[in-house]
């Protein structure tokens, strides 16, 4: 890869994860904690550590709060990711995740974090738009605070496109469905994000490839379905394949979405073909799920986990199709061409 290609993530509702770990939580009693680790996080900085780790030149930027960016700022020296993030009143939102090493799920306390305000996201626009010079690629990744308008994402997709930029978008609920309408070159929903998207429940391989072909009708360039041990699908309108991952001793789930959109973008910049894009990604999420922190492993790490992903092309299901939008319930639904079943 051409070492002068530069990629831009974009991260509007960055957080701090702050973790914690009580054996045997309950909730209505005294608690003790027997370890804490706080992790600068959102999917956009995610993305951007990922990539880093995989040797490309990154700048992270989106609206961060000035109080406590101090935990931002000591990443971004350590990773070597050039810092264009616009500091805004306030402080960027604390997750709190409450984990419990004799219960199958932990729980989750997420706080709204400050309001993006009309000047702040004028800001923002500037920060990018400096970035345009010099960066080929910009992912726009996770979810949008209170006081962005729903217009912001889409019209800030086309601007990119019109500068000839490719455009990853990975987020979910109206700020996916809204930035879709822009065009995108590819999204990142994972199974839940995509059922929500499309209004119906895509309970087998057919319905789900079916969704995402409704998708590339839509106008994008690729759709990459995440199903975590199912792997991935990676559909684009010549090729549908699936990427299947080999077991491996998991430390953290968190992330790993975000470090197969890094892969992903890797191989697709260094213009390698789908099957070794799909192969790269997946590796790469497992990588990050074998890490206990936010971080891939090192290269000859992910080098062997490559050999671990099988890809194979998929038989796709007979028909087209389209995508509308319901009258009652206002989501998109995908329907088959007329005269098709």
């Amino acid at each position: 890869m051409n070492p002068s290609v530069g990629i831009a993530t974009v991260t509007l509702h960055p957080a701090i994860d702050h973790s914690v770990l009580i054996r045997g939580f309950a909730s209505g009693r005294l608690n003790r904690v027997l370890s804490e680790q706080c992790d600068p996080g959102g999917k956009g900085v995610n993305v951007a550590s990922f990539l880093a780790d995989l040797r490309l030149r990154v700048t992270a930027t989106g609206l961060l709060g000035r109080e406590n960016a101090g935990v931002f700022e000591q990443l971004f020296a350590e990773r070597g990711i050039t810092d264009a993030f616009v500091r805004i009143p306030g402080k960027t939102r604390v997750n709190i995740k409450i984990l419990d090493e004799t219960a199958a799920e932990g729980t989750e306390i997420n706080f709204p974090g400050p309001a993006a305000s009309a000047d702040c996201l004028a800001a923002l626009t500037r920060a990018i738009d400096a970035l345009l010079p010099d960066h080929d690629c910009f992912i726009l990744s996770g979810s949008v605070p209170a006081g962005v308008p729903a217009a912001f994402c889409p019209d800030l997709i086309r601007r990119l496109k019109v500068a000839g930029k490719r455009v990853l978008l990975d987020s979910s609920g109206d700020a996916l469905r809204h930035g879709i309408a822009a065009g995108p070159w590819a999204i990142k929903p994972n199974l839940a994000e995509l059922e929500e998207l499309v209004g119906e429940p895509l309970r087998d391989e057919p319905t789900v490839i079916r969704a995402a072909r409704a998708l590339l009708a839509a106008g994008l360039g690729c759709v990459v379905v995440s199903m975590g041990q199912k792997g991935a699908l990676f559909v684009t309108a010549e090729e549908c394949l699936q990427a299947t991952p080999a077991e491996v001793p998991v430390h953290s789930t968190v992330g790993a979405g975000d470090a197969l959109v890094a892969g992903f973008v890797a191989g697709s910049l260094r213009g390698w073909s789908l099957t070794d894009c799909a192969r790269l990604a997946t590796a790469s999420a497992l990588g990050a799920l074998t890490q206990p922190v936010r971080r891939l492993p090192p290269t000859p790490a992910i080098e062997s986990l490559l050999a671990k992903v099988s890809v194979r092309p998929v038989l796709e299901p007979a028909g087209r199709w389209l995508l509308s939008v319901s009258s009652e319930t206002k989501r998109l639904c995908v329907l088959p061409r007329v005269g098709e079943e």
